[in-house]
């Protein structure tokens, strides 16, 4: 069972254009029959009014939209109706026409194309016997309009691929873009919570203790007869730790939890172990180097890139194999990510790459991508260790 497409504005009308010819075709033959007093008129109108009648029961029947078997099934019925017609009259050529559309809608390219040919052919045939004789100006007709109704169709499924091959193009820059500016905010928003606290701890934590420090010297410097003093001394000093310890609480929420409660070498392994888990490969991590600090954009960016590259490795490789490996290097740290599935041509890469350049790029970084249809991918971002 295949679901029926959705029907666009512009599909519409065309339906209701060859539904419309299709009645005018068959009333055309039926009037003429009657009107020219034809002995087979009777035939030839029963013969108009059953092809009418199969002809309005394929969209009006759920299973002949839902199923290509019985959409074919109607085709054929059809056919053999016309073939009924076109052996009673002459003008049952005409009908033809709107045939080779239905033919190259319902069937597939190269099947549409024999049975458009075959039609021609039976009509060209059918209008030479009953003419007695054949000409080659009686083949002109429905052979021009089997050509026009191929360059019709074949050109319309091309425009229409084209527009839904930038449909999706345009979602996927859309989702990029989406991605991206939600990184960029979320690497701001650390960044800054970094700053916070780095600040709270260096001015505010530190004038704190120091003042914690200075009271309890006083507090011991005291005589024990200054009763008063010493107590308010112990209450400024109490005071101040409480206020310390306020201080080391903003300290440590405002501290980015990637920096906190794991490190990038880290959240790397970690998401290579659940691309094992979750999918049909495996994926291996391996930190080369001494670890050091990075400036938060540098690890959200090296994390993300990473994200997306497994990501695809795993949607779109079919890789067995996947190594995620994070260099640490004299002045800049390197992030890996090799696969061997079925490659690709980088220079027709979609946005998704793109985006990861702008990211690199922005941190005054450098992505490489190599990669050919068979011979697997390397990807590699490298950023220096230091902000730019």
């Amino acid at each position: 069972m295949t679901a029926a497409p959705v029907l666009t504005p512009t599909s519409r009308v065309l339906t209701w254009c060859l539904h419309l010819l299709l009645v005018a075709l068959l009333a055309l033959a039926t009037v003429r029959a009657v009107a020219d007093g034809s002995p087979e008129a009777g035939a030839i109108v029963a013969a108009a009014v059953t092809c009418a009648v199969v002809y309005a029961a394929g969209p009006l029947l759920p299973r002949v939209r839902t199923s290509r078997r019985a959409a074919l099934w109607w085709l054929v019925a059809v056919g053999l109706v016309w073939l009924v017609l076109l052996v009673l009259t002459a003008d049952g050529v005409w009908v033809a026409f709107p045939l080779y559309f239905l033919q190259l809608h319902l069937l597939p390219r190269r099947q549409g194309l024999v049975a458009v040919i075959v039609t021609a052919l039976a009509a060209i045939t059918a209008f030479a016997a009953h003419q007695g004789s054949f000409v080659p100006a009686a083949a002109i007709g429905p052979a021009l309009g089997a050509a026009v109704a191929v360059a019709v169709v074949w050109g319309y499924q091309a425009l229409y691929r084209e527009s839904e091959r930038r449909r999706n193009l345009i979602e996927e820059l859309t989702a990029t873009r989406a991605d991206l500016a939600e990184a960029q905010h979320a690497a701001g928003v650390l960044a800054e919570r970094e700053r916070l606290a780095h600040e709270i701890h260096d001015t505010l934590a530190q004038g704190l203790s120091s003042i914690q420090l200075l009271l309890r010297a006083a507090e011991r410097t005291l005589p024990d007869t200054a009763g008063n003093a010493a107590r308010y001394v112990e209450q400024a000093r109490q005071a101040a730790a409480d206020n310390l310890a306020e201080a080391r609480r903003f300290v440590v929420a405002l501290s980015p939890p990637a920096l906190d409660d794991t490190t990038l070498a880290d959240a790397l392994e970690r998401l290579c172990a659940t691309a094992g888990d979750r999918h049909r490969i495996t994926a291996r991590f391996r930190l080369e180097g001494d670890v050091v600090p990075l400036p938060t954009a540098h690890e959200v960016a090296l994390l993300r890139i990473g994200q997306a590259a497994l990501a695809n490795t795993v949607r779109h490789a079919d890789a067995s194999t996947a190594e995620v490996t994070l260099s640490y290097r004299d002045e800049h740290v390197t992030l890996a990510v090799v696969d061997d599935g079925v490659g690709f041509d980088p220079e027709r890469s979609g946005f998704g790459l793109t985006a990861m350049r702008a990211r690199i790029e922005a941190l005054d970084g450098i992505l490489t991508v190599e990669s050919s249809p068979g011979d697997g991918t390397i990807l590699s971002a490298r950023l220096p260790k230091e902000s730019p």
